[in-house]
C-alpha cells in the first residue's frame, strides 16, 4: 500500500500553478482509485440521477425567474459537496477578473494563482481557497429540496491539499474546521497516514460514523452509570448527598486529567488498583493525590511529581471510604477514553446520578446537543461569524492595497474582542448552553488563527499563546448548588479536551483558574424577605434555557411567600405569565436599555409563548418606543430525547435583537430519530419582521381590544373541587326536585369534551349567591356532600378567598352571570381543540371554565363568529397547546371587529346560522357514533379536495350521516354572506383577510377615541357600559380608513478611515438589498453619495474575492450569499 502511497504523491506534488481547474476530475478519480472508492458515475441529463457526479447542475433563482445554472465540481448526495480551488464567476470556470469598463466594472487584483507553502511554512492567505468555501456552502443552498444537506463540505488544492469542513447539524448553514485546526488540511504527503486514508474513505462512504455525537452520548451514558452505582452506595452508608457529589467530582476530574496526560499515564488506574485489593487505603491516598493537585509538587500515591492545578475543585481534598465493589466501578469507569466525553450532555448525566430523585431516568431524560446548538448558534455565534466573515474581507482588503500590516492588526483585534466577550447563562443548570457556546468559539477561533497564520506566518500568532478563549467569558447563574458546582466541572473538562484538541502541549499552571464565573444565586428574586430583582453580570450575549413552570402553577410549585415575593418585584409582569417570561423580560429590559453592552439574548420556552399571558411580556417591547425585534423563532420544537420511559416535551425558541429587523421564523416539517443521540429536525424557513404570535406578514399581536365588544365574552366556572360534579340520581339524593328551588342550583353541566364528543350528561352544584348558613339550612344534604368531598381538599388551598368560600366555585365569574340573564340560549366554543366550533347551548346549561362563552342569543352573531373571516382571526390570534389551537376572550374576541349589518344582512346570516347549528345538532341527535370533531375531521377532508369515494371505510360513514356536504355548503353560503356585511371580496387570501380586519380593528379604536362604539350587543352592553350620552342614543358613524406616512431619516455618513465600519457596512447595505445592487446604489445610502463609490467598490472586490458576494452580470452588481 505504502508504495501506492508514495507513487501517487510523486504523480501529484508540484501539479500546481493554474492547471488545477484542467486537472482536478482526474485528480480525484485517482484518489479514489488510491483509497479504493467506486468513482463518480457519469452525469445523466435529468439532475435528479445525478446523486454522484462531477459537474452537478444547481439551480438558484434570479429576480427575474430565470434560474442561473452552477455546478458543483464533485457532489455525492448525503456525503459531501467537493468544491476546487478557483477563481470564476457564475457558470465560468476559468481564472479571470471582471472584464469591461472601469465605470460600470469592479477590478479584481489578487485572483490570479498563488504558490503555497507546506505545513507551518510559507503559508500564504490563499483567497482563491476561501473563495471555494464560501462557493461550496452556497451550492449546499441551492440542492434540491430533498437532498438533505451533506455533513461535509471539502476544498480540493490539487497537487497541495483538502480542507474538511462538516456540519452533522445537516441544517446547511456553516461548516466548521474538522476534526480540529491541527488535521483539517490534509496534505499530500499525509496520506501515508493510515488513519487519513481512514478519514476519507468515512467522507465518501459513511460520513456520519465520523459525527462525535453518534458514540459520546453511549459512553458518557456508561461512564454517568458507574458514578451513579457509587453515588446510590455512599448514601446508603449514610454520606450526605452533597458530600457524595463533591467527593464524586473530584474523582471524575481526576480520571479526566491522567486521560489527557495532566498526570502521569495510568497512574490514577494503578492506584484503584491498588486500593481494590486494600479499600482502607483509598482515603488517604487519594487525600494525598489531590494536595498535590492542589499545591504542585510530589505526590507519594503516584511516585511523581504533579502539575499545580489549583481552581476550586480540590481545595477540599476530603475523600469517602470505599467498599472494594465501589472502587471496581470507578476503575471501570476510568477505562473508558475521556476525549469521547461529551460535554453538552456529561453534566445532565451527573446531575441525574448523583440526585437521588432523578437517577431512575439517567440518560433517558436529556436535550441532545443538536437541540443547544440550534439556539446558541442564532443567538450568539452567527453574528459573531457575519462579523468574522467583514473583517475577513477587510484583511483581505488591507493586504491587496499592500497594507499587511493593518491586515494582520485588522483580524488581531477581532481576536481579543472575540476572547473578551461575555456569554451569560442566568439559568445554567450544569452550563450545556455554555459549554457548547465555549466550543463553537472556539472554533470560530480556529478560524481566526489559521487566518492570522496565512496572514502573517507564526508570527502573527506571538503572545496570543495564553490570549484565549476561555471559561472566565462564560457566566452562569444557578440556584442550585449541585448544579452549579458541575457546570463549573462541564466546562473545565471541556475547554482541556478543546485546547488538546486545537493547540496540543501542556496548558501553563494553574491548570485550573478560580475565575468564580458560575455564581450560585437566584437569578429573579433576591430572596422572599427581599423582594427584589438581583443584578447580572454584565453580557454581550445570554443564551438559556430557565425553568418551565406555568404562571398558573407558580404559587402551588414555588409556595406563597416565593410567589408573592416574585410579583412584588416584577409589579410589570402579569401574574399568569410563565415563570420562564421573567427571564425573557429581564433580558429584554437589558437588551433595550441605553448604553446597554448585550447584543442579543435566545431563551428556550414552552411552546406556549405565543400564547396571550406570555405574548404580551413580548409585545411590550417589540412595540416600544426603542423596540427589539426577533430574528429567530422556532415556534412548536421538541427538546428532551424521547424514549419509552420519558414523555415528550415541546418548546420554542426566540432569538431577540434590539432595533428594527426581519427575522428567520423557522416551522418544523419532519422529525427523524428523536429516539436517538442524534435527532434531525427539518424546517420550512420564512423570512420577514416576526410577531409577537410567532408568526410573520400581518401582525394581528397590533390589535387592540374594543369597547364593542366589552362584558359578554368569559370562560365558563371553575370549580376547584371535584365534588361540584354530581349523577342526575346523586342529583335526585341530594334533593333535586324534593327542595323548593334547588332546581336553580344544581343545573346541567358542560366542559369541552361534552362538546367536542359525546356529553357526559352530569350535572354540577352551583351555589353562587347562598350564605353558607342559608345552604346547611335549606338544603342540608347538599351542604353534607360538599363538607365531605370538596371542603378538605380547599382547606389545602393557598388562597384565603378558596378556603373561605369552600361551598362556592373557585372562579364562580360573577361578570358573566349578569350577561346571561334573562337568555334562552348562549353561544360557547371549545377554549382548546382541533377546530374552531360556536353553537347553540341553552340556557339551564353551566359552562365549564374550558369553554368560551358569548352572551348573545342572536343567530347572526353565531353565523359570523362560524364564518371564516373570524375562523381565521381566532385561528393567527389565539395561539396553541401543543397542536391544538386555542381561544382566548382577549385576543380572539375583544379586538375582532364584527360587521355593521343591515336588517337585510343579519337577517341573511342570522337564518344561515340557525341552519348550521340545527343541522350539526340533528345529525348528532340521530347518529350515535358521530362526534362534533369527527364531522370537522372529515370536513377537513372534503375542502382539501379529496373525493368522498376515496375516503376511508369509517371516513365515509361519518360523510353520509353527518351530510356533510349540507355542512360545507352551509359554511361557504354563511362565508360568502359574512364577506358581503363587510362589503369585502368572499375570495380574499387568509393574509389578506387578516390585513383587512386588523385595519378595520385601528379605524374601529379611532372611533371609540371619538365616542362612537358599535356595540355586539346594545342593548345589553349600553346600559352597563356606555357613556351616558349613548344611554340616551345610539351613535351611528362611516366607516374610513385613515392612512399616515413615515417620514424618511437622514442619510448615515460612510465611515473615511475605519476600514472595518466600511466593510460592515457595505454588508448591512447588500444584505437590506435583498438582492444584486451595484457600488453606486450601495454609495446613494449614504451622505457623501458618490463620492465615496470608489471605496465602496473597492470593499465589494474584496467581498467577492472571499466568496461573500456573488455576481451574475460579470461584476456589475452584487448580492450577498446568505450561507457564507
Amino acid at each position: 500500500m505504502q508504495s501506492v502511497v508514495e507513487t501517487f504523491i510523486r504523480r501529484w506534488q508540484g501539479q500546481e500553478g493554474g492547471q488545477e481547474r484542467a486537472n482536478y476530475a482526474l485528480f480525484l478519480t485517482e484518489l479514489c482509485d488510491l483509497l479504493g472508492l467506486p468513482h463518480a458515475q457519469p452525469a445523466a441529463a435529468s439532475t435528479e440521477a445525478n446523486d454522484y457526479v462531477f459537474e452537478r447542475v444547481v439551480r438558484e433563482p434570479n429576480r427575474d425567474g430565470a434560474p442561473t445554472r452552477r455546478r458543483i465540481d464533485l457532489y455525492k448526495r448525503d456525503c459531501f459537496v467537493l468544491e476546487a480551488k478557483q477563481s470564476r464567476i457564475f457558470g465560468d470556470k476559468s481564472l479571470r477578473g471582471a472584464a469591461g469598463s472601469a465605470e460600470n466594472m469592479l477590478p479584481f487584483p489578487g485572483m490570479e494563482p498563488q504558490t503555497r507553502g507546506r505545513r507551518g511554512a510559507g503559508r500564504a492567505w490563499d483567497v482563491l481557497m476561501r473563495n471555494a468555501r464560501a462557493q461550496a456552502e452556497d451550492y449546499v443552498r441551492l440542492l434540491p429540496p430533498d437532498h438533505e444537506p451533506p455533513p461535509f463540505l471539502l476544498v480540493c488544492d490539487v497537487g497541495h491539499c483538502i480542507e474538511i469542513y462538516a456540519n452533522f447539524r445537516r441544517d446547511g448553514k456553516a461548516y466548521d474546521i474538522f476534526p480540529d485546526r491541527r488535521t483539517y488540511r490534509i496534505y499530500l504527503e499525509d496520506l501515508r497516514d493510515e488513519a487519513v486514508r481512514k478519514r476519507l474513505v468515512s467522507i465518501w462512504s459513511d460520513p456520519l460514523s465520523l459525527d462525535p455525537a453518534r458514540h459520546a452520548a453511549k459512553v458518557t451514558r456508561e461512564i454517568a452509570t458507574r458514578i451513579a452505582k457509587v453515588s446510590q452506595a455512599l448514601e446508603k452508608a449514610g454520606h450526605p448527598t452533597e458530600d457524595v457529589a463533591m467527593f464524586l467530582m473530584r474523582v471524575l476530574f481526576t480520571m479526566f486529567a491522567e486521560d489527557v496526560d495532566l498526570l502521569p499515564r495510568n497512574s490514577f488506574k494503578r492506584l484503584l488498583k491498588d486500593c481494590a485489593d486494600r479499600p482502607e487505603i483509598f482515603p488517604g491516598m487519594m487525600e494525598e493525590l489531590w494536595r498535590a493537585m492542589d499545591e504542585g509538587g510530589f505526590s507519594a500515591t503516584i511516585r511523581h511529581p504533579v502539575r499545580r492545578f489549583n481552581g476550586e475543585f480540590f481545595r477540599n481534598r476530603r475523600a469517602l471510604p470505599l467498599r472494594r465493589e465501589e472502587i471496581g466501578e470507578l476503575a471501570a469507569a476510568a477505562d473508558h477514553d475521556w476525549k469521547d466525553v461529551e460535554p453538552a450532555i456529561f453534566g445532565t448525566f451527573l446531575e441525574q446520578a448523583l440526585n437521588p430523585g432523578e437517577r431512575r431516568r439517567l440518560g433517558a431524560h436529556y436535550t441532545p446537543r443538536a437541540y443547544v446548538e440550534r439556539l446558541v448558534i442564532a443567538t450568539v455565534i452567527e453574528p459573531l461569524r457575519l462579523e468574522w466573515a467583514g473583517i475577513r474581507a477587510t484583511a483581505d482588503r488591507q493586504k491587496s492595497e499592500g497594507r499587511e500590516r493593518q491586515a494582520i492588526a485588522s483580524v488581531q483585534a477581532f481576536h481579543d474582542r472575540l476572547c473578551n466577550l461575555r456569554i451569560l447563562d442566568p439559568a445554567c443548570g450544569t452550563a450545556n448552553f455554555l459549554y457548547v457556546s465555549l466550543e463553537l468559539m472556539k472554533t470560530l477561533e480556529s478560524d481566526v488563527l489559521e487566518a492570522l497564520t496565512d496572514l502573517g506566518g507564526q508570527e502573527a500568532l506571538h503572545g496570543l499563546e495564553s490570549h484565549t478563549v476561555d471559561p472566565h467569558q462564560f457566566l452562569g447563574l444557578e440556584v442550585n448548588p449541585r448544579a452549579a458546582a458541575i457546570a463549573e466541572l462541564v466546562l473545565w473538562i471541556g475547554h482541556l479536551q478543546l485546547h488538546f484538541r486545537n493547540n496540543g502541549g501542556i496548558p501553563s499552571e494553574p491548570i485550573l483558574k478560580a475565575f468564580h464565573n458560575i455564581r450560585c444565586m437566584d437569578a429573579v428574586l433576591v430572596s422572599p424577605e427581599d423582594p427584589r430583582r438581583p443584578d447580572w453580570p454584565e453580557a454581550d450575549y445570554i443564551v438559556g434555557n430557565p425553568p418551565f413552570i406555568g404562571g398558573k402553577d407558580l404559587r402551588a410549585r414555588l409556595g406563597q411567600p416565593y410567589a408573592q415575593a416574585l410579583w412584588a418585584a416584577h409589579p410589570h409582569m402579569n401574574e399568569s405569565a410563565d415563570f420562564v417570561m421573567y427571564w425573557w423580560d429581564r433580558s429584554a429590559e437589558l437588551l433595550t436599555r441605553k448604553g446597554s453592552s448585550l447584543k442579543r439574548f435566545g431563551f428556550v420556552t414552552t411552546n406556549s409563548i405565543s400564547q396571550v399571558f406570555q405574548r404580551r411580556v413580548m409585545e411590550r417591547y417589540l412595540g416600544a418606543k426603542s423596540p427589539l425585534s426577533l430574528v429567530m423563532a422556532i415556534p412548536d420544537h421538541p427538546w428532551t430525547k424521547v424514549t419509552r420511559d420519558s414523555a415528550a416535551v415541546r418548546i420554542a425558541m426566540t432569538v431577540a435583537e434590539a432595533g428594527k429587523l426581519e427575522g428567520q421564523l423557522m416551522q418544523v416539517v419532519s422529525e427523524d430519530g428523536v429516539a436517538t443521540d442524534t435527532p434531525v429536525i427539518l424546517f420550512r424557513e420564512t423570512s420577514g419582521r416576526i410577531n409577537a404570535d410567532l408568526t410573520t406578514g400581518v401582525d394581528v399581536t397590533a390589535a387592540e381590544g374594543l369597547k364593542g365588544n366589552t362584558g359578554i365574552c368569559s370562560p365558563g366556572v371553575k370549580l376547584h373541587g371535584s365534588g361540584f360534579i354530581v349523577t342526575r340520581k346523586e342529583a335526585e339524593h341530594l334533593g333535586r326536585g324534593r327542595h323548593p328551588g334547588l332546581e336553580k342550583h344544581i343545573r346541567n353541566y358542560r366542559n369541552g369534551r361534552d362538546l367536542t364528543n359525546r356529553p357526559r350528561d352530569v350535572m354540577a352544584i352551583d351555589l353562587f349567591g347562598c350564605t353558607q348558613d342559608a345552604v346547611r339550612r335549606l338544603y342540608p344534604e347538599v351542604y353534607q356532600h360538599l363538607l365531605l368531598t370538596v371542603k378538605p381538599e380547599r382547606d389545602r388551598n393557598n388562597r384565603a378567598t378558596y378556603r373561605d368560600n369552600w361551598w362556592i366555585f373557585g372562579e364562580p365569574r360573577r361578570e358573566l352571570r349578569p350577561a346571561l340573564a334573562g337568555l334562552s340560549r348562549f353561544v360557547a366554543t371549545v377554549e382548546t381543540a382541533k377546530h374552531r366550533v360556536f353553537q347553540f347551548l341553552d340556557a339551564d346549561v353551566l359552562p365549564d371554565n374550558m369553554l368560551v362563552v358569548i352572551a348573545t342569543a342572536d343567530p347572526a352573531d353565531l353565523g359570523i363568529l362560524s364564518s371564516r373571516w373570524h375562523t381565521i382571526w381566532a385561528s393567527a390570534q389565539g395561539g396553541t397547546l401543543e397542536d391544538r389551537p386555542r381561544y382566548s376572550k382577549s385576543r380572539c374576541f375583544d379586538p375582532f371587529p364584527f360587521p355593521v349589518l343591515s336588517n337585510t344582512d343579519r337577517q341573511a346570516i342570522g337564518l344561515l346560522g340557525e341552519a348550521l347549528d340545527a343541522h350539526r345538532k340533528r345529525v348528532l341527535a340521530d347518529h350515535p357514533h358521530l362526534t362534533l370533531t369527527g364531522l370537522y375531521n372529515v370536513l377537513d377532508l372534503i375542502v382539501s379536495g379529496t373525493h368522498p369515494d376515496r375516503l376511508e371505510r369509517r371516513d365515509r360513514r361519518v360523510f353520509e350521516d353527518g351530510l356533510l356536504l349540507i355542512l360545507k355548503e352551509l359554511h361557504d353560503e354563511l362565508d360568502t354572506a359574512v364577506a358581503a356585511a363587510y362589503g369585502w371580496p368572499a375570495d380574499l387570501a387568509h393574509t389578506d383577510i387578516l390585513a383587512h380586519l386588523l385595519a378595520l380593528n385601528k379605524e374601529r379604536t379611532r372611533e371609540e377615541k371619538r365616542g362612537i362604539v358599535r356595540w355586539v350587543r346594545p342593548d345589553y352592553q349600553i346600559e352597563r357600559f356606555g357613556s351616558e350620552t349613548e344611554k340616551a342614543r345610539q351613535i351611528e358613524a362611516d366607516l374610513g380608513p385613515a392612512l399616515g406616512i413615515a417620514a424618511r431619516g437622514s442619510l448615515p455618513p460612510f465611515p473615511s478611515r475605519n476600514d472595518a465600519a466600511q466593510t460592515a457596512l457595505v454588508i448591512d447595505a447588500l444584505i437590506a438589498a435583498g438582492g444584486a445592487v451595484d457600488a453606486a446604489g450601495i454609495a446613494g445610502r449614504f451622505r457623501q453619495g458618490q463620492r465615496v463609490r470608489p471605496a465602496v467598490a473597492s470593499v465589494l472586490a474584496s467581498l467577492y474575492r472571499m466568496g461573500l458576494v456573488s455576481t451574475a452580470d460579470m461584476g456589475r452588481t452584487f448580492a450577498f450569499r446568505r450561507a457564507a
